[in-house]
């Protein structure tokens, strides 16, 4: 795991340790020291920490005039032991809430492992989108979306099969907004 970074290829266009809107902004990242790990795992030091032992992530992007932020996620998502929704909402999606951000796209193709626990910061974080905001899921392993639709999440969380295979890499954040948000607006699924 030591080798999987975050996304680098958007670092031209946002950072969030220089952002002072950032729940990491003053963030300072070595480039050869390993301290972070998943269990036994040491894991890339570019990773954020949100005080989960099995969960971590990255914004790789924030655009504040037009609400999104796209997240990256590494690990496994744990709500039943660790209560990862939890460290997830409190010390990272809160502080973008305040910040007006609506919508999310959470990239989850480093997410290992699901396992839920009761809804309720999930049910809250949906409540708190003004104005018809999202949380799209991309990109996410199909046991782990399975396993979310078990839980019931796709009440709070968006996702569609065709998005589970997106090349989000070989575009720019803003073409993947408005790609998700047009796809979304073309199926109905959210009225503004």
């Amino acid at each position: 795991m030591h080798d999987i970074e975050p996304f680098y290829n958007w670092r031209n266009l946002y950072q969030a340790e220089y952002d002072e809107r950032s729940p990491f902004y003053g963030r300072e990242y070595s480039t050869n020291e390993y301290t972070n790990k998943i269990y036994n795992y040491l894991i890339h030091p570019q990773w954020d920490s949100i005080n989960s032992e099995t969960l971590y992530v990255k914004i790789l992007f924030i655009d504040y005039h037009k609400h999104f932020a796209i997240i990256e996620m590494l690990g496994e998502w744990n709500d039943a032991i660790g209560n990862d929704i939890m460290h997830l909402k409190r010390n990272v999606i809160d502080e973008l809430l305040y910040q007006g951000i609506k919508y999310f796209i959470l990239i989850g193709e480093n997410v290992l492992n699901f396992h839920s626990s009761d809804d309720s910061y999930y049910e809250e974080w949906l409540a708190e989108l003004e104005n018809f905001g999202w949380i799209v899921l991309l990109n996410f392993r199909q046991h782990v979306l399975d396993e979310m639709k078990q839980a019931y999440l796709d009440r709070y969380l968006f996702w569609y099969e065709y998005m589970q295979n997106a090349q989000w890499r070989k575009t720019t954040p803003h073409i993947l907004f408005k790609l998700i948000s047009e796809y979304i607006k073309h199926n109905h699924l959210l009225s503004e």
